[in-house]
């Protein structure tokens, strides 16, 4: 593989995820396929669909020329309008055809990965029109495809992969973007320090320090008199994080020792996918 050395870990993960999801989609009968995912308003067909669209736009195919009903109520913001689109579309897919694109898709960008030679800051195609860094592309495929794959596992009850490489590209997103909710989102007061000690297949404690003009960093220093200390299992985590449960639905896999209402801000500002 002639990928660059620091894009390597992202499609390793994307390898390791997107199949797993090809192995847990290719047995499923008609009836599985129309069944509720965690995403609102998705199947899972429709979340199958997703990653099929996101992969090709990797490879570059044209968006489907596709007028969306009017009567999506999940559809609230034109980047969700712009994710439905490729969903929409394969709404009437079979089982059968569903998982043959899927394995069309896969062997297309696993082609793609074999042959990848460009460099990790150049520019490609993101979202709405926008352009982002091949690296980000290939970090937020594979963040992507670990997320889908957890859903699919929660809605088909075969829990698993938890601590996959995609579960590592996972946590540090969810990390990067931890100061930010506790620090703007919740409002963490200058010169605090939060705890947050995850335990499970990933674990990890980490502290979120707030300096005197409101800007957070974390690193992983405990801290000896935190504001507050959020201890929770790695799913959990990662089901807050992603958006999938709300903070009062898994209220007793949540231990909090300190400040109670900034805790409790930090969790309501924990969702970080849109």
């Amino acid at each position: 593989m002639t990928v660059h050395p620091s894009l390597q870990t992202y499609a390793d993960a994307w390898t390791h995820s997107i199949e797993a999801i090809s192995e847990l989609v290719q047995p499923l009968v008609e009836g599985e396929w129309n069944r509720a995912t965690p995403c609102p308003g998705w199947s899972v067909r429709d979340l199958v669909s997703h990653v099929i669209g996101m992969e090709c736009e990797m490879l570059g195919d044209p968006r489907p020329i596709h007028t969306l009903p009017r009567d999506l109520y999940h559809v609230r913001s034109e980047f969700a309008r712009y994710m439905e689109m490729q969903v929409d579309v394969r709404r009437h897919h079979t089982g059968p055809e569903m998982t043959s694109e899927l394995e069309y898709t896969i062997i297309r960008r696993n082609r793609q990965l074999r042959n990848e030679n460009r460099a990790p800051d150049t520019m490609v195609r993101a979202p709405l029109g926008a352009q982002q860094t091949l690296e980000l592309a290939y970090r937020m495929r594979a963040f992507d495809v670990w997320l889908h794959e957890q859903d699919l596992r929660t809605t088909l009850g075969r829990p698993g992969n938890l601590d996959s490489p995609g579960a590592l590209v996972a946590r540090d997103n969810f990390l990067a973007i931890l100061p930010k909710v506790v620090a703007k989102d919740a409002g963490a007061p200058p010169n605090s320090a939060i705890v947050f000690d995850v335990s499970g297949p990933v674990e990890f404690l980490r502290t979120v320090r707030v300096d005197a003009d409101g800007r957070g960093t974390v690193d992983g220093a405990p801290s000896l008199g935190p504001a507050a200390t959020l201890a929770l299992d790695w799913e959990t985590y990662v089901r807050l994080a992603a958006g999938r449960v709300r903070p009062a639905a898994v209220a007793d896999r949540i231990k909090v020792e300190g400040d109670a209402d900034l805790a409790a801000a930090i969790l309501d500002s924990f969702a970080i996918t849109p």
